[in-house]
């Protein structure tokens, strides 16, 4: 077993690519066979595996997920009366968390020949929902064996 917490700095409001971060930490363990779990230490942050080819994918799940929660001025209600309660660190506090609650905080991925077994069109991201950047703890935990 292996464990790494990964520092990752964020520019805001899209998508981190940390896929080779995490197969520098399955290489350090030196497992051909196991599991990788990773987990972000976040609230308004997630972890997503998505399309790494064509970068439309990501744009178009931003937009999308934007639609879904929006983002309300502090006061404001959508056109249905609905307006967030929590707002203390600005107008994209409260849908930050909505959008890391619908997505995922945790991904799990198989080792297999000492690799991430990723898809070819498979890269894993850290899917950051606010607006300004930060600074995202992200735990990699590897279980397995040497073959």
């Amino acid at each position: 077993m292996l464990q790494r917490t990964l520092r990752i700095s964020t520019r805001g409001k899209g998508f981190t690519n940390i896929t080779e971060a995490v197969r520098e930490v399955v290489a350090e363990a030196r497992v051909d066979a196991g599991l990788c779990s990773v987990f972000i230490l976040h609230t308004s942050a997630s972890l997503v595996i998505q399309e790494n080819a064509d970068p439309a994918v990501l744009r178009d799940l931003e937009r999308f997920l934007g639609r879904l929660v929006p983002e309300l001025e502090r006061g404001a209600k959508t056109r249905d009366g609905f307006s967030y309660e929590h707002d203390d660190e600005g107008s994209d506090d409260m849908p930050a968390h909505i959008r890391s609650a619908l997505t995922k905080t945790s991904e799990t991925i198989p080792i297999e020949n000492g690799r991430l077994a990723l898809g070819t069109w498979q890269g894993l991201y850290l899917w950051e929902h606010r607006a300004a950047h930060h600074e995202r703890g992200v735990i990699v935990t590897l279980l397995g064996a040497s073959l």
